[in-house]
């Protein structure tokens, strides 16, 4: 199968302290490109600023850069943006947005994949809410819908639009009395794996409210939510010893020879960002829908998340959101 490749695609991708950064990718080769070579184009680059951006210091983007143009040419690496945005800083997360909008007429992908990993449990400095939920599920939320416009305006041209949400098999880590009720809900110490774990549930959740509320009224723009497997990255690698010092190494070491390395892990979200003509899906390795959790499967859980985080992020941001004319639109 041939792409023509005319397309703007992000990603958010995350560093070692869990402050996140997005990244723009732009295609705009009129080249047809057989389906391997786009896999190819898109996991390259997610693959190495996965592994290269760290401390996301310059010299640390000059090297994945660097890269990215040995394997692919200096003109792949040339349409690379990068943008630092820690999705736990809602205003940074909006402004991140703005400035994507302005600096392009379409967005066909957009991938959401950054997240704090299996991590201990704090809250965030400034609004004082569980850090795995205000990254991994609202500053998502808050990108995505910020976004929402520009992808309307895509897919009002003919083109399909397509939102990839990193969800997890972990997301069955989640207390089976989950309601989504409260802030003070969402601040309880879960545990690393619980709250990891209640994050995950929560990005899949906003996927089916997207494909429920979205694609009714936008058919051409697709909202999934994917499962990448037990893929060998700097989380299972080195940030497991945060929350477990010992008891870590049973995945960083004892688990190695069974961890796919990030071109297999890719698979899932690669045939979610370019093939499927579904929303509302969990895509599971290598690109087989799941029916997930039985939480995952609640409506009413669903409509409860959403209204809690329009809340919270109402609450949390309103002097420099709803003071200013902020329609708090979420779809």
């Amino acid at each position: 199968m041939s792409f023509i490749i005319s397309r703007r695609v992000l990603f958010s991708q995350v560093s070692r302290t869990a402050v996140s950064c997005s990244y723009i990718r732009t295609y705009q080769s009129q080249q047809p490109f057989k389906g391997s070579n786009m896999a190819a184009i898109i996991d390259t680059v997610k693959s190495t600023i996965a592994e290269n951006f760290g401390g996301a210091s310059q010299e640390v983007v000059d090297g994945a850069l660097d890269s990215i143009s040995g394997e692919l040419g200096p003109e792949t690496a040339r349409k690379v943006t990068f943008i630092r945005c820690d999705m736990g800083d809602w205003s940074r997360v909006a402004a991140v947005a703005k400035e994507i909008a302005d600096s392009t007429d379409r967005v066909d992908i957009l991938i959401n994949n950054a997240a704090r990993g299996i991590m201990t449990y704090t809250l965030t400095e400034d609004d004082g809410v569980d850090r795995h939920m205000a990254v991994n599920h609202m500053g998502h939320v808050i990108l995505t819908s910020h976004l929402l416009p520009l992808m309307k305006r895509t897919a009002e041209k003919g083109n399909t639009v397509r939102v990839v949400t990193l969800g997890s098999n972990a997301h069955q880590a989640t207390p089976s009395d989950c309601k989504f009720e409260s802030l003070e809900e969402l601040n309880q110490d879960l545990g690393p794996n619980g709250q990891y774990g209640r994050s995950k549930l929560a990005q899949m959740l906003y996927v089916r409210y997207l494909a429920k509320h979205l694609t009714s009224r936008y058919p051409k723009i697709l909202a999934n939510t994917v499962h990448p497997g037990f893929v060998d990255t700097k989380m299972s690698r080195d940030d497991i010893h945060e929350p477990y010092p010992l008891a870590g190494y049973a995945m960083s070491v004892g688990m190695a020879p069974f961890k796919k390395d990030q071109w297999m892990g890719a698979t899932s979200a690669l045939y979610s960002a370019t093939k499927t003509e579904k929303s509302g899906e969990y895509i599971c390795p290598p690109a087989v829908p799941e029916q997930g959790s039985c939480l995952f499967q609640s409506d009413e859980l669903m409509e409860n998340l959403m209204t809690l985080t329009r809340q919270v992020v109402k609450e949390k941001t309103r002097s420099e959101s709803v003071d200013k004319g902020c329609p708090f639109e979420f779809v």
